[in-house]
């Protein structure tokens, strides 16, 4: 018998809700970290190419140095970084210089701890499960970094493509020929709407993290699913990108982020699946 198997429903969610706290609490460093690792890594291969002498920098990567206090750098004690309640305790401020934190850092949290709560309710102990889990945790901190530096990083996007490939391969979730097939046509889709609009106006429209985030989308849930989700994402795009841009005080001409709007449009066409089980 499986250690899955061996779990009933309420330790199940309970143990769930429990890893996606903690979860939600390191995507937090990675969409910090990662885009500052990547823009080093940039400047790094730039000085190379230039035959200029590398810069020593201290070591820098998703877990080392410990996490700190952005603004006085002091480090967190581990008591002072459980999820959502060690916010709530110090009332959002550093234990040290009492700096603000801001809001999403629990917000990210919780929402990470309520998507895997669901997923369990939604999914008994399995595989597939898991793998949901692990891709919506990939697809949070996806949106957090684009609306951060308009950025998907290859780090994440293109294991993703994998992964539902494999998930696929190995729980029949979806025929694997449907996600081979997804996974090519939600590049291929948007990378065509990419070429015609820049053929139209000498502009490009979106970057090409999005043609692998949908990919990833195709891999996952197979090519059936690739209608819905442009569907939502292109409304729910217009409705986000206005109010980022309102929120960022910038003209509405200006470019926003198309990722989180595809993160959506995923999350929805995973809800609609899982109600549409629940209900059979």
């Amino acid at each position: 018998m499986s250690v899955f198997a061996q779990l009933n429903a309420e330790v199940w969610i309970a143990y769930c809700v429990f890893a996606g706290l903690c979860v939600g609490s390191f995507l937090n460093v990675v969409a910090y970290r990662l885009p500052m690792m990547m823009e080093a890594q940039w400047e790094a291969d730039l000085r190379e190419a230039k035959g200029e002498e590398p810069v020593a920098q201290p070591r820098f990567n998703l877990l080392l140095p410990r996490s700190h206090c952005p603004s006085c750098k002091t480090p967190i004690k581990p008591w002072h970084n459980i999820p959502v309640i060690s916010f709530l305790l110090l009332k959002g401020k550093c234990a040290h210089c009492h700096a603000s934190f801001g809001w999403r850092y629990p917000v990210v949290e919780l929402f990470t701890g309520i998507s895997f709560g669901i997923l369990a309710y939604m999914h008994p102990p399995s595989l597939l499960a898991v793998g949901l889990m692990g891709l919506s945790a990939a697809l949070i901190v996806l949106a957090l970094i684009d609306l951060d530096t308009f950025l998907l990083p290859d780090a994440i996007t293109l294991p993703l493509i994998w992964a539902g490939l494999l998930i696929n391969l190995m729980t029949a979730a979806v025929p694997l020929g449907d996600a081979v097939v997804g996974a090519m046509a939600g590049y291929l889709i948007l990378w065509l709407i990419f070429h015609a609009f820049k053929l139209a106006t000498g502009k490009e429209g979106m970057g090409y993290g999005d043609f692998k985030l949908l990919a990833a989308t195709g891999a996952w849930f197979g090519y059936a699913s690739l209608f819905s989700v442009l569907l939502v994402s292109s409304v729910s795009g217009v409705v986000f990108g206005l109010a980022i841009q309102k929120m960022r005080g910038v003209d509405h001409t200006e470019p926003f982020p198309f990722g989180p709007s595809i993160v959506f449009g995923t999350f929805c066409w995973m809800a609609g699946l899982d109600v549409i089980r629940f209900l059979m």
